[in-house]
Protein backbone atom coordinates (compact mmCIF):
# COMPACT_ATOMS: atom_id res chain seq x y z
CA UNK A 1 0.00 0.00 0.00
CA UNK A 2 2.01 3.12 -1.06
CA UNK A 3 0.34 6.10 1.51
CA UNK A 4 1.95 9.67 0.60
CA UNK A 5 2.52 11.45 3.92
CA UNK A 6 2.93 15.26 5.26
CA UNK A 7 4.56 15.44 8.69
CA UNK A 8 6.78 18.11 9.98
CA UNK A 9 6.47 18.88 13.73
CA UNK A 10 8.08 16.40 16.00
CA UNK A 11 4.48 15.41 17.53
CA UNK A 12 2.85 14.90 14.24
CA UNK A 13 5.98 12.69 12.95
CA UNK A 14 5.10 10.45 15.73
CA UNK A 15 1.12 10.84 14.87
CA UNK A 16 2.28 9.23 11.71
CA UNK A 17 4.58 6.80 12.47
CA UNK A 18 1.49 5.37 14.99
CA UNK A 19 -0.92 5.28 12.33
CA UNK A 20 1.20 3.77 9.59
CA UNK A 21 2.28 0.95 11.86
CA UNK A 22 -1.82 0.31 13.02
CA UNK A 23 -2.52 0.32 9.00
CA UNK A 24 0.03 -2.33 8.59
CA UNK A 25 -1.48 -4.63 11.11
CA UNK A 26 -4.93 -3.94 9.96
CA UNK A 27 -4.58 -4.22 6.71
CA UNK A 28 -1.87 -7.12 6.37
CA UNK A 29 -0.52 -5.13 3.72
CA UNK A 30 3.38 -3.46 3.90
CA UNK A 31 3.07 0.45 3.96
CA UNK A 32 5.49 2.38 1.31
CA UNK A 33 6.18 5.66 2.14
CA UNK A 34 6.48 8.79 0.06
CA UNK A 35 6.61 12.45 1.13
CA UNK A 36 8.11 14.40 4.27
CA UNK A 37 8.72 13.08 8.10
CA UNK A 38 11.12 13.08 10.99
CA UNK A 39 12.54 10.36 12.25
CA UNK A 40 10.09 7.85 13.29
CA UNK A 41 8.26 8.12 10.12
CA UNK A 42 12.10 7.41 8.42
CA UNK A 43 12.38 4.23 11.06
CA UNK A 44 9.80 2.68 8.85
CA UNK A 45 10.66 3.42 5.55
CA UNK A 46 9.88 6.79 4.72
CA UNK A 47 12.83 8.62 2.55
CA UNK A 48 12.07 11.94 3.31
CA UNK A 49 12.80 14.72 0.55
CA UNK A 50 13.93 16.96 2.69
CA UNK A 51 14.45 17.53 6.68
CA UNK A 52 10.81 18.11 8.33
CA UNK A 53 11.83 20.47 10.48
CA UNK A 54 12.28 23.32 7.89
CA UNK A 55 8.41 23.27 7.74
CA UNK A 56 8.30 22.90 11.35
CA UNK A 57 7.92 27.21 11.83
CA UNK A 58 5.57 28.73 14.33
CA UNK A 59 4.71 32.43 14.38
CA UNK A 60 3.34 34.73 11.32
CA UNK A 61 7.13 36.20 11.24
CA UNK A 62 8.91 32.81 10.89
CA UNK A 63 5.97 31.79 8.06
CA UNK A 64 6.75 35.08 6.16
CA UNK A 65 10.44 35.48 6.33
CA UNK A 66 11.22 31.90 5.15
CA UNK A 67 7.57 32.17 2.02
CA UNK A 68 10.15 31.62 -0.76
CA UNK A 69 11.05 28.81 0.43
CA UNK A 70 8.45 27.25 1.50
CA UNK A 71 6.33 27.89 -1.50
CA UNK A 72 8.87 26.07 -3.19
CA UNK A 73 9.21 23.02 -1.01
CA UNK A 74 5.17 23.29 -1.02
CA UNK A 75 5.80 22.80 -5.28
CA UNK A 76 8.33 20.00 -4.36
CA UNK A 77 6.51 18.31 -2.15
CA UNK A 78 2.81 17.95 -4.18
CA UNK A 79 4.86 17.32 -7.45
CA UNK A 80 6.53 14.59 -5.86
CA UNK A 81 3.35 12.60 -4.42
CA UNK A 82 1.43 13.31 -7.82
CA UNK A 83 4.17 11.64 -9.39
CA UNK A 84 4.13 8.60 -6.99
CA UNK A 85 0.54 7.73 -7.43
CA UNK A 86 -0.28 6.54 -4.05
CA UNK A 87 -3.38 5.62 -3.12
CA UNK A 88 -3.67 8.10 -0.27
CA UNK A 89 -2.50 11.13 1.10
CA UNK A 90 -2.49 11.57 4.78
CA UNK A 91 -1.34 14.86 5.91
CA UNK A 92 -0.38 15.62 9.70
CA UNK A 93 -0.25 18.70 11.27
CA UNK A 94 1.48 21.91 10.08
CA UNK A 95 -1.72 23.07 8.50
CA UNK A 96 0.06 26.14 6.70
CA UNK A 97 2.38 23.84 4.77
CA UNK A 98 0.60 20.86 4.71
CA UNK A 99 -3.03 21.82 4.16
CA UNK A 100 -1.39 24.07 0.52
CA UNK A 101 0.11 20.63 -0.74
CA UNK A 102 -3.00 18.62 0.22
CA UNK A 103 -5.11 21.42 -2.02
CA UNK A 104 -1.96 21.29 -4.87
CA UNK A 105 -2.30 17.80 -4.95
CA UNK A 106 -6.15 17.49 -5.06
CA UNK A 107 -6.12 19.74 -8.00
CA UNK A 108 -4.07 17.17 -10.11
CA UNK A 109 -5.46 14.23 -8.80
CA UNK A 110 -8.98 14.96 -7.36
CA UNK A 111 -9.71 11.30 -7.03
CA UNK A 112 -7.30 10.71 -4.60
CA UNK A 113 -8.77 10.62 -0.99
CA UNK A 114 -7.08 13.14 1.45
CA UNK A 115 -6.75 12.86 5.16
CA UNK A 116 -5.37 15.34 7.60
CA UNK A 117 -4.97 14.54 11.04
CA UNK A 118 -5.27 16.80 14.08
CA UNK A 119 -7.90 19.71 13.31
CA UNK A 120 -6.87 22.69 12.61
CA UNK A 121 -8.03 24.75 15.43
CA UNK A 122 -10.71 26.41 13.87
CA UNK A 123 -12.64 26.52 16.92
CA UNK A 124 -9.82 29.23 18.26
CA UNK A 125 -9.40 30.94 15.72
CA UNK A 126 -10.25 31.57 11.53
CA UNK A 127 -13.62 29.29 11.21
CA UNK A 128 -13.95 30.14 7.70
CA UNK A 129 -11.28 27.59 7.30
CA UNK A 130 -13.39 24.57 8.19
CA UNK A 131 -15.40 24.87 5.20
CA UNK A 132 -12.47 25.82 2.89
CA UNK A 133 -11.25 22.67 3.42
CA UNK A 134 -14.18 20.88 2.41
CA UNK A 135 -13.32 20.94 -1.24
CA UNK A 136 -10.39 19.07 -1.11
CA UNK A 137 -9.43 17.20 2.23
CA UNK A 138 -11.99 14.25 2.37
CA UNK A 139 -11.61 13.35 6.25
CA UNK A 140 -10.27 14.79 9.37
CA UNK A 141 -8.92 12.35 12.41
CA UNK A 142 -9.88 14.91 15.33
CA UNK A 143 -7.43 14.49 18.92
CA UNK A 144 -10.12 16.80 21.08
CA UNK A 145 -13.50 15.25 21.79
CA UNK A 146 -15.33 18.78 20.46
CA UNK A 147 -13.97 18.93 17.12
CA UNK A 148 -16.18 16.50 14.70
CA UNK A 149 -19.28 18.61 16.15
CA UNK A 150 -17.16 21.73 15.24
CA UNK A 151 -16.74 20.74 12.15
CA UNK A 152 -20.14 20.28 11.45
CA UNK A 153 -21.74 23.16 12.61
CA UNK A 154 -18.80 25.27 10.72
CA UNK A 155 -19.45 23.00 7.55
CA UNK A 156 -16.50 21.57 7.23
CA UNK A 157 -14.84 18.02 6.15
CA UNK A 158 -16.35 14.95 8.07
CA UNK A 159 -14.12 14.67 11.28
CA UNK A 160 -13.75 11.07 13.47
CA UNK A 161 -12.59 11.71 16.84
CA UNK A 162 -9.61 9.24 17.24
CA UNK A 163 -8.41 10.63 20.93
CA UNK A 164 -4.58 10.87 21.66
CA UNK A 165 -2.05 8.44 21.53
CA UNK A 166 -0.47 9.96 24.43
CA UNK A 167 -3.75 8.27 26.45
CA UNK A 168 -2.33 5.29 25.69
CA UNK A 169 1.24 5.43 25.62
CA UNK A 170 2.74 2.45 28.04
CA UNK A 171 5.92 5.14 29.06
CA UNK A 172 3.30 7.86 29.94
CA UNK A 173 1.39 5.17 31.68
CA UNK A 174 4.12 4.17 33.99
CA UNK A 175 5.90 7.69 34.19
CA UNK A 176 1.66 8.35 35.80
CA UNK A 177 1.68 5.67 37.89
CA UNK A 178 4.78 6.20 40.14
CA UNK A 179 4.10 10.38 39.88
CA UNK A 180 0.36 9.04 41.84
CA UNK A 181 2.32 6.55 44.15
CA UNK A 182 5.38 9.06 45.38
CA UNK A 183 3.92 11.56 48.11
CA UNK A 184 5.10 15.38 47.49
CA UNK A 185 8.26 16.21 49.09
CA UNK A 186 8.61 18.39 52.21
CA UNK A 187 9.84 21.64 51.75
CA UNK A 188 13.58 21.15 52.76
CA UNK A 189 13.84 18.23 50.29
CA UNK A 190 15.96 18.25 47.00
CA UNK A 191 13.91 19.00 44.24
CA UNK A 192 13.41 17.77 40.17
CA UNK A 193 12.20 20.27 37.83
CA UNK A 194 11.20 19.48 34.51
CA UNK A 195 12.63 22.31 31.71
CA UNK A 196 10.15 21.89 28.61
CA UNK A 197 11.70 24.67 26.13
CA UNK A 198 9.86 23.31 22.77
CA UNK A 199 10.93 21.60 19.63
CA UNK A 200 11.18 24.51 17.40
CA UNK A 201 14.40 26.88 17.08
CA UNK A 202 11.79 30.18 17.59
CA UNK A 203 10.24 28.78 20.93
CA UNK A 204 13.72 27.21 22.54
CA UNK A 205 15.43 30.74 21.18
CA UNK A 206 12.35 32.87 23.23
CA UNK A 207 12.25 30.96 26.23
CA UNK A 208 15.63 29.36 27.57
CA UNK A 209 16.38 33.11 29.17
CA UNK A 210 13.32 33.68 31.34
CA UNK A 211 13.24 29.98 31.71
CA UNK A 212 17.09 30.87 33.03
CA UNK A 213 15.91 33.46 35.12
CA UNK A 214 13.52 31.38 37.35
CA UNK A 215 15.99 29.10 37.50
CA UNK A 216 18.36 31.84 39.07
CA UNK A 217 15.71 32.60 41.47
CA UNK A 218 14.92 29.49 42.48
CA UNK A 219 18.55 28.81 43.70
CA UNK A 220 18.66 32.33 45.12
CA UNK A 221 15.70 31.72 47.01
CA UNK A 222 17.20 28.93 48.67
CA UNK A 223 16.16 25.70 46.64
CA UNK A 224 18.33 22.59 45.65
CA UNK A 225 17.30 20.94 42.69
CA UNK A 226 18.14 19.42 40.03
CA UNK A 227 17.45 20.29 36.54
CA UNK A 228 15.82 17.45 33.96
CA UNK A 229 15.88 18.83 30.01
CA UNK A 230 14.05 16.55 27.57
CA UNK A 231 14.80 17.89 24.22
CA UNK A 232 15.33 16.86 20.71
CA UNK A 233 18.20 16.42 18.68
CA UNK A 234 17.70 19.61 15.75
CA UNK A 235 17.77 21.95 18.70
CA UNK A 236 19.99 20.33 20.90
CA UNK A 237 22.83 22.85 20.42
CA UNK A 238 20.65 25.54 20.56
CA UNK A 239 19.90 24.12 24.39
CA UNK A 240 23.16 23.15 25.03
CA UNK A 241 24.40 27.30 24.48
CA UNK A 242 21.52 28.89 25.73
CA UNK A 243 21.97 27.07 29.10
CA UNK A 244 25.93 27.29 29.25
CA UNK A 245 25.63 29.91 31.87
CA UNK A 246 22.67 28.74 33.60
CA UNK A 247 23.52 28.99 37.75
CA UNK A 248 22.28 25.21 37.63
CA UNK A 249 23.33 23.16 34.78
CA UNK A 250 19.99 21.20 33.44
CA UNK A 251 21.01 17.58 32.47
CA UNK A 252 20.11 17.36 29.05
CA UNK A 253 18.11 14.32 27.77
CA UNK A 254 18.01 12.90 24.62
CA UNK A 255 16.89 9.50 24.65
CA UNK A 256 13.54 8.51 24.85
CA UNK A 257 13.51 6.23 27.55
CA UNK A 258 15.71 8.87 30.01
CA UNK A 259 13.18 11.07 29.12
CA UNK A 260 10.08 9.13 30.42
CA UNK A 261 12.57 7.98 33.59
CA UNK A 262 12.70 11.71 33.75
CA UNK A 263 8.98 12.65 34.16
CA UNK A 264 8.53 10.02 36.25
CA UNK A 265 10.89 11.60 38.96
CA UNK A 266 10.03 15.52 38.32
CA UNK A 267 8.33 17.46 41.10
CA UNK A 268 6.98 20.50 38.68
CA UNK A 269 7.54 21.65 35.12
CA UNK A 270 8.07 24.61 33.61
CA UNK A 271 7.20 24.34 29.53
CA UNK A 272 6.19 25.62 26.33
CA UNK A 273 2.80 25.43 25.50
CA UNK A 274 2.02 22.83 22.82
CA UNK A 275 1.64 19.00 22.92
CA UNK A 276 3.69 18.80 25.94
CA UNK A 277 1.40 20.64 28.06
CA UNK A 278 -1.13 17.10 27.28
CA UNK A 279 1.97 14.83 27.92
CA UNK A 280 2.61 16.49 31.45
CA UNK A 281 -1.03 16.47 32.09
CA UNK A 282 -1.09 12.52 31.40
CA UNK A 283 1.93 12.02 33.41
CA UNK A 284 -0.14 13.92 36.30
CA UNK A 285 3.37 17.14 36.70
CA UNK A 286 2.31 20.01 38.06
CA UNK A 287 3.70 22.62 35.54
CA UNK A 288 3.07 26.44 34.35
CA UNK A 289 2.62 27.04 30.44
CA UNK A 290 4.19 29.57 29.12
CA UNK A 291 4.48 31.11 25.30
CA UNK A 292 6.40 33.75 23.92
CA UNK A 293 5.04 35.28 20.36
CA UNK A 294 6.45 37.22 17.43
CA UNK A 295 5.65 40.36 17.00
CA UNK A 296 3.41 39.93 14.01
CA UNK A 297 1.27 37.32 15.59
CA UNK A 298 0.38 39.77 18.75
CA UNK A 299 -1.20 41.79 16.02
CA UNK A 300 -3.74 38.82 15.48
CA UNK A 301 -4.23 38.23 18.84
CA UNK A 302 -7.56 39.80 18.31
CA UNK A 303 -8.63 37.32 15.90
CA UNK A 304 -8.46 34.43 18.87
CA UNK A 305 -11.64 33.76 20.18
CA UNK A 306 -10.79 30.62 22.16
CA UNK A 307 -10.76 31.03 26.07
CA UNK A 308 -7.40 28.69 26.39
CA UNK A 309 -4.48 28.22 24.23
CA UNK A 310 -3.44 24.59 27.02
CA UNK A 311 -4.98 21.67 25.67
CA UNK A 312 -5.84 20.24 29.39
CA UNK A 313 -7.57 23.51 30.14
CA UNK A 314 -9.97 22.87 26.75
CA UNK A 315 -10.39 19.22 27.72
CA UNK A 316 -11.21 19.52 31.69
CA UNK A 317 -13.14 22.87 30.20
CA UNK A 318 -11.72 24.94 33.55
CA UNK A 319 -8.48 26.80 33.73
CA UNK A 320 -6.09 23.47 35.60
CA UNK A 321 -3.39 24.74 33.91
CA UNK A 322 -1.93 29.06 34.62
CA UNK A 323 -1.07 30.43 31.01
CA UNK A 324 1.78 33.11 30.60
CA UNK A 325 2.34 34.67 27.83
CA UNK A 326 4.87 37.41 26.13
CA UNK A 327 5.71 39.97 28.74
CA UNK A 328 3.51 37.90 31.80
CA UNK A 329 6.30 34.95 31.15
CA UNK A 330 8.01 36.69 34.37
CA UNK A 331 11.04 34.51 35.94
CA UNK A 332 10.02 36.38 40.27
CA UNK A 333 6.56 35.03 39.56
CA UNK A 334 7.45 31.74 37.72
CA UNK A 335 9.67 30.97 40.47
CA UNK A 336 7.00 31.36 43.34
CA UNK A 337 4.53 29.51 41.44
CA UNK A 338 7.04 26.53 41.12
CA UNK A 339 6.89 26.67 44.92
CA UNK A 340 3.56 26.28 44.89
CA UNK A 341 3.99 23.59 42.35
CA UNK A 342 6.58 20.79 43.60
CA UNK A 343 5.29 21.23 47.44
CA UNK A 344 1.51 19.57 49.09
CA UNK A 345 -0.11 22.37 48.07
CA UNK A 346 -3.70 23.97 47.42
CA UNK A 347 -2.36 24.53 43.97
CA UNK A 348 -1.10 21.19 43.02
CA UNK A 349 -3.98 19.17 44.62
CA UNK A 350 -6.10 21.50 42.00
CA UNK A 351 -3.90 20.56 38.96
CA UNK A 352 -3.74 16.72 39.71
CA UNK A 353 -7.46 16.67 40.08
CA UNK A 354 -7.86 19.09 36.70
CA UNK A 355 -5.32 16.22 35.49
CA UNK A 356 -7.36 12.88 35.85
CA UNK A 357 -10.62 14.45 34.44
CA UNK A 358 -8.42 15.24 31.18
CA UNK A 359 -7.20 11.74 31.65
CA UNK A 360 -11.28 10.90 32.00
CA UNK A 361 -11.98 13.03 28.70
CA UNK A 362 -9.77 11.53 26.46
CA UNK A 363 -10.54 7.71 27.20
CA UNK A 364 -11.72 5.75 23.91
CA UNK A 365 -12.05 1.92 23.16
CA UNK A 366 -8.89 1.47 21.29
CA UNK A 367 -5.57 3.78 21.35
CA UNK A 368 -5.34 6.55 19.04
CA UNK A 369 -3.29 4.95 16.48
CA UNK A 370 -6.10 1.95 15.59
CA UNK A 371 -8.76 3.88 15.66
CA UNK A 372 -6.93 6.11 13.09
CA UNK A 373 -6.17 3.27 10.76
CA UNK A 374 -9.46 2.29 10.55
CA UNK A 375 -10.87 5.61 9.11
CA UNK A 376 -8.40 5.87 6.65
CA UNK A 377 -8.98 2.35 5.36
CA UNK A 378 -12.83 2.89 5.91
CA UNK A 379 -12.28 5.86 3.31
CA UNK A 380 -10.04 3.61 1.35
CA UNK A 381 -12.92 1.23 1.14
CA UNK A 382 -15.24 3.70 -0.23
Amino acid sequence: MRIAIVAGEESGDILGADLVSALERQSGRKVELVGVGGRNLQALGLKSLFRSEEIALMGVSAIIRDLPRLLRRIRQTASAIVEARPECLITIDSPEFALRVARRVHEARPDLPIVHYVCPSVWAWRPGRAAQMKPYVDHILCLLPFEPKVLRELDGPAGTYVGHRLNADSNLLAAAHEQLARPPKVHSARKNLLVLPGSRRGEVTKLLKPFGQTVKQLADRGHEFELLLPTVPHVEKLVEQGTRDWVVAPRIILDEQEKWRAFAQADAALACSGTVALELALARIPFASCYKTDPLARMLISMITVWSASLPNLIAGWPVVPEFFDDFVRPEYLARLTEQLWEDTPTRQAQREGFAQVAAALSTPEPSGELAAKAVLNLLSR
